[in-house]
């Protein structure tokens, strides 16, 4: 088996560029439009294949048979990633965001849930597949899998010795209980802190983060429990516990803050795939999303492994302090 696969939410980013947003009952005017592949599965998979040109990379999700679904094969093919395990699905609309992004400043997303909400179980062929790794997101964003299939398929990836890892959505804490009977099934849980409290029902606070890593393996969690913040990430596992602080960047470096957690997903996937030790894969992925976060969209930051590491040379990290 080689490659990794990565599953879950499939959607249209439809970005509207607006000088300011409105008050209720209010009118703005939008000065830009523009469409993007978004979520999990694209988001991932195409920063996964930017940094490793060299390492298949495989998408699995539901769209609809539609324009939006046909942009987002069309992208992903175009830049190299298997497309083949994305299901055209005629009875549903692709799943897509409208995006109001005030120029230089943040977003405000309103998502229609489409077919990505009907991803389940009967999505993902192991057999077919063949691959050595599967990434399962956005938990607490897809019906199906939070409503028991995201159990089923990381059963049946077990079954078939597929490693495994998956990260979530923020949401308010009682949501957070559907993803727990999932941990014993994940190999590698890859969240930031506000969700990693909220599964373990402890605050978010840096002084509790080991704390925090600590209960979401004693939940179950078999491999490492990686958990990331603005200024620090870390991660457990069973060689112990690992922090590596942020990198300090200039005033005006920040361009978006929209791909940062998917493109540090995609570092740790990327050094989980290629064997490295547990304060390297922090390294790589807090230098991964500095790359992402000097561009305003999701994936156009995203440059080879070489270039990221070569990016960071010119910035210092934080002091840490946990």
């Amino acid at each position: 088996m080689q490659g990794i696969a990565v599953a879950g939410t499939v959607l249209v980013d439809k970005i509207n560029e607006i000088g300011k947003y409105p008050a209720a009952g209010e009118l703005t005017e939008i000065v830009r439009v523009q469409r993007a592949v978004g979520g999990c599965v694209p988001n991932v998979a195409i920063d996964l294949k930017t940094l490793s040109p060299e390492t298949e990379i495989l998408a699995v999700g539901r769209t609809g048979e539609d324009e939006d679904g046909a942009f987002v094969r069309e992208e992903l093919v175009r830049r190299g990633i298997d497309a083949r395990f994305l299901r055209a699905d005629p009875s549903l609309r692709t799943s897509f965001s409208e995006v109001m992004s005030v120029t230089g400043g943040q977003r405000t997303f309103f998502t229609y849930a489409g077919a990505s909400a009907a991803f389940g179980a009967e999505d993902v062929d192991f057999s077919a597949l063949g691959a050595k790794m599967l990434h399962l997101g956005y938990f607490l964003l897809l019906d199906k899998v939070d409503g028991g299939d995201g159990l089923k398929i990381l059963r049946a990836a077990r079954r078939a010795g597929v490693r495994t890892s998956a990260d979530l959505v923020s949401n308010n804490a009682g949501a957070y209980a559907k993803v727990l009977p999932c941990l014993p099934y994940i190999d590698d849980l890859i969240v930031n802190e506000t969700e990693a409290g909220g599964l373990a029902g402890i605050e978010p606070e840096n002084k509790n983060l080991r704390k925090i890593a600590e209960k979401l393996r004693g939940l179950g969690v078999c491999g490492r429990v990686i958990i990331h913040k603005p200024d620090v990430s870390v991660c457990l596992s069973e060689r112990g516990f690992a922090a590596v602080p942020s990198y300090e960047l200039p005033r005006g470096y920040i361009q978006g803050t929209t791909g940062a957690g998917d493109a540090f997903c995609a570092g740790c996937l990327l050094g989980i795939y290629e064997g490295k030790g547990d304060e390297e894969i922090l390294s790589f992925a807090s230098a991964a999303a500095v790359a992402a976060l000097g561009r305003p969209d999701a994936v156009s930051g995203m440059m080879s492994g070489h270039d990221v590491r070569e990016l960071c040379k010119k910035f210092e990290r934080k002091k840490l302090c946990l």
